[in-house]
């Protein structure tokens, strides 16, 4: 039965797309990792915990599909990502990691805003 799950997780892996945009800290790579971690034996890999792995790939696997985003999909919402209100397109460029090391430098916007607000002394 393992041999199955492992093929399970390694099509999963496969499919989960890499962002070149976040090298680093990109999912898909941490993702795969773990995979590589928990089936090192590959297909000959024994599993202790079979329903912990089951679940794990569930949810895997509708992150991956998602899921959650078509199950709860408001139709009348037009497309904006959280609170920002921001598009889709504009959360991928902002997250990624060289955007977020400009304004690390910079210290300009929201991110230098937040740094003055927690740094600044407060009265007693």
């Amino acid at each position: 039965m393992s041999a199955t799950r492992y093929r399970n997780f390694f099509r999963l892996c496969e499919a989960w797309p890499l962002d070149p945009s976040k090298p680093g800290r990109d999912i898909a790579a941490v993702i795969r990792k773990r995979v590589a971690e928990a089936f090192k034996m590959g297909e000959n890999t024994q599993i202790s915990d079979v329903a912990k792995c089951d679940r794990s790939y569930e949810s895997l696997q509708k992150l991956n599909t998602d899921f959650y985003k078509t199950k709860y999909q408001d139709k009348t919402a037009t497309r904006t990502v959280g609170a920002a209100g921001l598009t889709y397109e504009q959360c991928h460029a902002v997250m990624a990691s060289e955007t977020l090391e400009e304004l690390r430098q910079t210290e300009i916007g929201f991110f230098g805003k937040l740094k003055q607000t927690f740094t600044a002394e407060r009265p007693n």
